[in-house]
């Protein structure tokens, strides 16, 4: 192997290990954010609240964009990604409702 290469290899296990970090700090950010999401859930089955809020989701999709153009995340990736978690959220609100 040259130098070249090992010192390539080298780079490539530092970024995956960086990676493999990150990615284990997104899953426990949305395991904290569906803890929350799903108390709020709770707490509009209680006192009778729609499970959704179209207007608070279109606030976040908004100000979520912006975040994300400053993150330099493409923000039409990023709408979708939150529309994913979002609409999961509404799923989760609906249950309790049952």
């Amino acid at each position: 192997m040259s130098d070249a290469v090992a010192k390539a290899a080298e780079v490539l296990k530092g970024h995956r290990e960086s990676i493999d970090r990150l990615d284990a700090i997104l899953i426990y950010t949305l395991g904290e954010r569906f803890k929350h999401t799903q108390a709020v859930g709770r707490l509009k089955a209680e006192h009778d609240l729609p499970p959704s809020d179209p207007a608070r989701e279109a606030t976040q999709i908004a100000r979520l964009e912006d975040l994300s153009q400053r993150a330099d995340l493409d923000p039409v990736f990023a709408k979708k990604l939150m529309r994913f978690v979002i609409d999961e959220v509404i799923r989760h609100h609906e249950q309790h409702q049952s």
